[in-house]
């Protein structure tokens, strides 16, 4: 792997509320007061509200994502993460997607755990990895075969429940996933390019330091943290992260580099309880959040009547 520590040894943060080109730039996020509650560190909070959930038209949403290069290379990837047994999250996100006209996905880890339909969540992705679709391994989907060592009691309880619901081909296809793939330049892993393995979560420009430091991609695509994010690195080793904005195509601009955090599937932690997913150009290298809301009250009730911990069917109807 590359590294560049001279260049990230220059970095300087920028102090809140600082205004770009790219919006608002944030280095240390303000913190709510409140218990963490599940896996993220407590620095993942955010003050305040993310902006109201307003559906979307699939044409406003995904701008011209049905077009194919000239040579028939497809153009638009979608970007799954932290899909967490959710089905209707899922099947949403599909089919939205796929009427959009997004023919590849990429998935980033995460399939099982906190929700009630781990078995469907496997089986899914199993099928679209059959037909092309790239799979990596997320820390819940490894907590069915390494343990739940690490893990809070929630998430342990939940993989716990999960493990008798998993057929021996379901495991067996967790078990296989690799910890990344990278592609033209770009990255793919569930958590950090810096020791995938131990699931760091990028929650902060020295987190995202480390990452940059750890690869040549000058991508970096990623999930784990369930609230969406972007990172960007100068030439000249500035650093400077940004709430990116639903339904707005980002640029990825070449003279930069780039860590994006993908928000979540099947458990959503910004405030906003519709689904989240990437959508990726390559052409152009443009990426875009894409929200979706869901049948958040269905998956929720099923939470509850599986017997898992109530607080994880109240995350999906607040989102957070």
């Amino acid at each position: 792997m590359g590294h560049a520590r001279d260049t990230v040894g220059r970095l300087r943060p920028q102090p809140n509320g600082t205004v770009s080109q790219f919006g608002i730039l944030w280095d240390i996020m303000g913190l709510c007061g409140r218990q963490e509650i599940g896996p993220n560190p407590p620095e993942v909070r955010r003050c305040g509200r993310s902006t109201p959930l307003m559906t979307v038209k699939l044409k406003e949403t995904l701008p011209n994502c049905g077009r194919s290069s000239e040579a028939g290379v497809v153009m638009w990837i979608g970007l799954f993460c932290d899909i967490h047994a959710n089905r209707e999250a899922l099947e949403a996100c599909l089919d939205h997607a796929r009427r959009g006209g997004i023919e590849r996905f990429i998935f980033l880890g995460d399939y099982v755990g906190y929700g009630a339909d781990p078995g469907f969540a496997v089986d899914t992705v199993m099928r679209e990895v059959e037909d092309g679709a790239i799979a990596l391994l997320g820390n819940h989907d490894a907590a069915i075969t390494s343990g739940t060592g690490g893990m809070n009691s929630i998430a342990a309880e939940a993989i716990e429940w999960t493990l008798p619901r998993l057929d021996a081909t379901q495991r067996d296809f967790l078990t296989r996933l690799p910890l990344t793939f990278e592609e033209n330049g770009r990255l793919f892993v569930h958590a950090s390019a810096h020791a995938p393995e131990y699931w760091e979560y990028i929650t902060s420009v020295e987190k995202a330091a480390r990452s940059f430091t750890a690869t040549r991609a000058r991508t970096t695509f990623c999930g784990h943290v369930h609230v969406p994010r972007l990172y960007h690195l100068s030439p000249t080793g500035k650093l400077a992260g940004f709430d990116p904005i639903q339904a707005i195509e980002v640029p990825l601009l070449i003279q930069r580099r780039w860590i994006a955090v993908i928000g979540s599937v099947g458990q959503p932690r910004d405030h906003n309880p519709a689904a989240c997913y990437g959508a990726l150009d390559i052409e152009r290298d443009v990426l875009i959040y894409v929200r979706v809301p869901y049948d958040t009250e269905s998956a929720a009730r099923k939470i509850h009547a599986a017997g898992l911990p109530h607080i994880l069917s109240l995350r999906l109807i607040e989102g957070a």
